[in-house]
């Protein structure tokens, strides 16, 4: 399907539509205890200039008499603001690496420091509360919800964590629009391109105004022209949302765009 998704600032205006009574629903009825409100960690006036410091880090899966060694000691320093790609072969760890210092997995071994917190200590109730004010997520497959509309899958995270429903559609729609699609604000995800569906995925990144962005293959279901456009919206929500940004990619182009290239291969991570 071709990805007719229009250019920063192109969208079209629609009437804001309210959401549908389910998607209230499966937010007010059952809300994840393991997510509280934004003032649970406050931000600093004066973050650090490493945004991310990984030290010794390492992952290991057991089971049964198997053991299997991903990498071990590694050392990852990135600092705010940069943009950055980790790239290597199929199987080398770069999607582990990501979930590692997104706190959506533990390590085996080491230690994970985002600013000024230190997530390889936080209980699991505490690192999915700093997942959902302080990280973004972008994944191959999208993962967006079926069921629900374009700006509804992006004012989730926000309903997630009790911001009222008209707030959350506000920040939505604005984000719609910053990536081209506020016409295609009803929409579900199957009406909607692989292109199109690649910016809802960026903007629901987006909405709770994280200042680290993680990008695991995010243009790699799609078609080399569809790739392209995404990557210089990437490269300019970076620079406009004041971001930092690491991509695990196989595409050598999105590499080129980015600050600085990691290369991850038989447990070993160094500078491109």
């Amino acid at each position: 399907m071709a990805d007719n998704s229009k250019t920063l600032g192109e969208g079209a205006a629609v009437e804001t539509q309210p959401a549908a009574a389910s998607f209230q629903q499966a937010i007010v009825s059952n809300p994840p205890s393991a997510i509280a409100a934004r003032e649970a960690h406050p931000r600093p006036d004066n973050p650090p200039s490493a945004l991310i410091q990984a030290d010794g880090l390492t992952k290991i899966y057991e089971s049964g008499s198997s053991r299997v060694v991903v990498f071990q000691d590694l050392q990852v320093e990135i600092a705010a603001g940069e943009m950055v790609a980790v790239v290597g072969p199929s199987g080398a760890g770069k999607s582990t690496l990501l979930h590692l210092l997104g706190g959506l997995d533990r390590a085996s071994r080491g230690t994970v420091k985002v600013a000024e917190f230190d997530i390889s200590k936080l209980s699991d109730v505490d690192l999915a509360r700093f997942r959902n004010r302080e990280i973004g997520f972008i994944f191959q497959f999208h993962h967006l919800l079926p069921e629900f509309s374009a700006v509804e899958n992006i004012m989730m995270p926000l309903l997630i964590n009790r911001s009222s429903s008209r707030a959350a559609r506000e920040r939505a729609l604005s984000l719609l629009e910053a990536v081209g699609l506020r016409d295609r604000a009803t929409h579900r995800p199957g009406e909607l391109s692989g292109g199109e569906q690649a910016r809802v995925a960026l903007a629901r990144a987006l909405v709770a105004r994280p200042r680290l962005l993680l990008a695991d293959e995010p243009t790699g279901d799609l078609d080399s022209k569809t790739s392209e456009s995404i990557h210089s919206l990437l490269k300019e929500v970076h620079r406009s949302q004041r971001l930092t940004s690491i991509i695990v990619t196989h595409n050598e182009r999105l590499a080129t765009i980015c600050d600085r290239v990691l290369h991850l291969e038989d447990g070993q991570l160094r500078n491109g």
